[in-house]
């Protein structure tokens, strides 16, 4: 069955309709680099969400996060996508599969990893992801950051420089220092169970958690079909996973039997 599955048929099986976002959420994505989706997950999914990451963290100790990057002063988990069932919405959710498509065109899941910005710690100078300038339009790569945690101010919410993604530069060509402030740069605050679709060009970093908490998300990083995936979902894929997956799932991961 998947040999005959293709970008649009994926997408219409995963709920993705021509109304699905609004023009005015579109021109918001176009013109800042940036759109919050509130309400995409209920309370109680980020608290199911947030349970097993939890487990999944203890259970893995020093090796989490391996898969694709471990970072000083934050709790990381990768390839998401095959340690539980509760993750599929984080490729399969329609308003943010429109969101991938409005940016990218033909898209594929890169990597789902999840990270906590642990009590004093999490800035991150500000950086573009494909670590390359591209021109307006010829996106390479799209993110979206799920909250499992209220974003607020003190505890390290991500920092943006809204319209930053039609630069055509890098914040190390026009600052000295990117991990200073930014004069235009705003915070992504939001409430838990937002996802925020952002343009990884767009010029975007952590800033310090200050609270005595961690601040928990999930990053559902998305790129353009032709490109290598941040982890590569074929070689992970576990039996039972793409067992338990349609086939417009296995489009979207790029994985096929």
């Amino acid at each position: 069955m998947d040999m005959a599955m293709d970008m649009a048929t994926a997408l219409r099986d995963l709920g993705v309709t021509d109304d699905v976002l609004t023009q005015a959420e579109k021109d918001q994505l176009d013109r800042d680099g940036f759109l919050p989706l509130e309400g995409v997950l209920t309370l109680e999914e980020v608290s199911a969400l947030n349970k097993r990451l939890a487990e999944l963290t203890a259970a893995e100790g020093d090796r989490a996060g391996l898969e694709v990057h471990q970072e000083k002063g934050t709790d990381r988990l990768a390839d998401l996508v095959n340690k539980d069932a509760k993750f599929e919405v984080c490729f399969s959710h329609p308003r943010v599969l429109a969101a991938m498509q409005h940016v990218l065109g033909e898209f594929k899941l890169s990597s789902l990893n999840s990270r906590a910005a642990l009590p004093g710690e999490g800035h991150q100078a500000l950086h573009a992801d494909s670590g390359h300038p591209v021109q307006p339009g010829e996106y390479e790569v799209c993110n979206s950051i799920w909250l499992l945690d209220d974003f607020t101010p003190e505890n390290g919410a991500t920092r943006v420089v809204p319209g930053s993604h039609r630069r055509g530069t890098m914040p190390g060509d026009e600052m000295p220092n990117p991990g200073d402030p930014h004069p235009d740069q705003i915070q992504l605050t939001g409430k838990a169970g937002t996802v925020v679709i952002f343009n990884s060009h767009l010029w975007h970093g952590g800033t310090r958690n200050q609270t005595q908490s961690p601040r928990r998300a999930l990053h559902s990083y998305f790129s353009l079909r032709h490109l290598p995936q941040q982890l590569d979902q074929q070689s992970y894929i576990r039996l039972e996973t793409y067992k338990r997956l349609t086939p417009p799932q296995h489009f979207i991961l790029d994985v096929t039997n």
